[in-house]
Formats: C-alpha cells, structure tokens, sequence
C-alpha cells in the first residue's frame, strides 16, 4: 500500500487533469499493481447513457500510467502512454466500474500493463493493454 505523502502527490499532479474532471480515483499503489475506480454517470456516458469506451481507456492509461511513474519517479525520469488498446465487454449505465493494472513487463525503455476493468459486481466490463515508454523528465 502506498503511504500518505506519495498519495497526496497523485493528488497534486492529478490537478486539473481529465482524470480529475471524471472523477477518477486511485485507490491502491503498490510496485507493479495499481488499483483506481471511476463513476458511471453523466461525466462519463456516451449517448445512449452508457459508459463511454473512452472513458474506459481513460482509466486504463491512467493507472498504467501512474504505476510506471511510480517506478521511476527518482531516478529523474517520467512515464507516457505509447500505446493502448481495450476491449470493451460489457455495458455499464450506472454505478462505479474498478481498474487493476498489473506490471507484465518492466523494462529500461518501455512497461507494459494489463488491465482489467469490472462493475460493481464483480463482471468484467473492458480489458486493456498498455505500453508506457520510459522518458527524461523535463518539468
């Protein structure tokens, strides 16, 4: 589990992000595992009052993204999605829907994660692939 000081500065650095604007909220970080849920609602519908497989992959490259950050956080460098790729199973109009991302590889340059996204129940509603690629920061 992560400790106070490194969740609140997810927080900080999640400021005014979309990731904010649709309520998502990291829920557990540990080395290789990230956790976050997300509202079903009008924030992330599409149309016909579902939820929107964009805001799906929102979830997904956020905590793929956050778990690489993690990692390389103070050796200096930073973490950007390169690549993603979901497919959604299941339609969900309400309620939360609950990411893991888990570490599959983990090396100098690139990261890659799985993720798994489900409802309320427990079903799963997209699955996710992530490639992070490992860059010099320059904040």
């Amino acid at each position: 589990m992560m400790d106070d000081a490194k969740m609140t500065r997810l927080k900080e650095i999640g400021k005014h992000t979309i990731a904010e604007v649709i309520g998502l909220e990291i829920t557990n970080v540990q080395e290789g595992l990230v956790k976050g849920r997300m509202p079903v609602d009008a924030r992330t519908h599409q149309p016909y009052g579902m939820l929107h497989g964009g805001a799906s992959v929102v979830l997904a490259e956020t905590l793929g993204s956050v778990g690489s950050h993690m990692l390389v956080e103070s050796s200096g460098k930073g973490a950007v999605g390169i690549e993603v790729n979901a497919n959604h199973v299941k339609g969900v109009r309400s309620g939360w829907v609950h990411g893991t991302a888990t570490l599959s590889h983990r090396g100098g340059k690139l990261h890659v994660w799985n993720i798994e996204i489900r409802d309320d129940d427990g079903d799963l509603v997209c699955t996710s692939r992530l490639t992070v690629m490992i860059v010099t920061r320059r904040d």
